[in-house]
């Protein structure tokens, strides 16, 4: 399933929100300016505010202050990659070099920090304390999250509920919050903001599953990154989780010093994997979360967002990349 024809209906408002990234990068410290057009030239899916557009449309929204807080929304994901891949070491994000591994660091931490405080400038512009809440919020949920999983990182003992807590908070949130604010502009009912709130939570947390299960199951050119880089890291994700949980003692014990050592053979976990089918449990565990969200759009009028907002569950579990 295309992205790009799912999100047809805001085809136009993308053009406009990429425009409203551009002018608010702009910047007369020229590094900023460098490192900022190089991460948001890398592309990447523009999902999170392609959710704010949909779901404002979806409720009838007509204006333009969707465009700014979905340039917010995508100014506060970017940040948050560009200090993740300076935690994680990372070289490589989708397809080419990774910012810190261009321009160093102290570069990368700092025009983070730039995004983040562009955002919150950004936010002031709605002049709506319910939105300013939103998004400040999951910006310190979303921190709260980086912390876990560090915390997570070379620990075989984590439990599910432990990594679902990260992947609620460091991933879905920022969905969450997103399709929350895009119902807010459009001044959507109490009920219909939840709504918009359940549906953002459960298709970015199915869309995070997915994630960890190409981890071993994709390949390095269709994600983007180097398959197996969960498992360098130490990170003990839901397919890792599985294994532990209904693998043999062997299965469990290569498992766990893949997770505390990070350098265990990548050739032997993927087979434990397979023979105890994380993979398959993984993906229908992202798909019951993807139905979670379709349901939570039953209340919605039918409209042209709406249908891609119920295609958008579909590709977050379908997807190879």
């Amino acid at each position: 399933m295309n992205l790009a024809e799912i999100i047809a209906p805001v085809a136009d408002d993308m053009k406009a929100v990429d425009a409203v990234i551009r002018e608010r990068l702009n910047s007369d410290v020229v590094l900023i300016r460098t490192v900022g057009d190089y991460i948001i030239g890398a592309g990447g899916k523009r999902m999170r505010p392609a959710l704010l557009l949909m779901i404002a449309g979806a409720l009838g929204y007509k204006g333009t202050m969707h465009h700014i807080q979905a340039a917010v929304v995508e100014f506060i994901h970017t940040s948050t990659l560009l200090h993740d891949d300076v935690v994680d070491e990372s070289d490589m994000r989708r397809g080419r070099s990774t910012a810190n591994a261009v321009f160093g660091n102290a570069a990368s931490v700092l025009v983070g920090d730039y995004l983040y405080s562009r955002s919150f400038e950004m936010m002031v512009e709605a002049d709506t304390m319910r939105i300013m809440q939103v998004f400040s919020q999951a910006t310190t949920i979303i921190a709260e999250g980086e912390v876990l999983q560090l915390l997570n990182v070379h620990d075989p003992d984590v439990s599910l509920d432990r990594y679902l807590q990260v992947v609620r908070y460091k991933t879905a949130k920022l969905f969450e919050a997103s399709a929350q604010v895009g119902a807010i502009i459009a001044g959507a009912t109490p009920q219909q903001e939840e709504a918009a709130a359940a549906y953002g939570r459960h298709v970015g947390t199915a869309f995070q599953l997915i994630d960890d299960m190409l981890d071993y199951s994709g390949d390095a050119e269709a994600l983007g990154k180097n398959v197996g880089d969960d498992l360098r890291e130490g990170k003990p994700t839901l397919p890792l989780i599985r294994v532990m949980e209904v693998g043999t003692p062997e299965q469990r014990q290569l498992i766990q010093d893949a997770i505390k050592t990070g350098e265990a053979d990548f050739k032997a976990v993927a087979h434990a994997i397979h023979e105890t089918d994380a993979l398959e449990y993984t993906r229908k565990a992202a798909v019951a979360e993807a139905e979670k969200a379709r349901e939570a759009l039953s209340s919605f009028p039918i409209s042209a967002q709406r249908e891609s907002l119920l295609k958008f569950c579909s590709f977050a579990v379908e997807r190879d990349r």
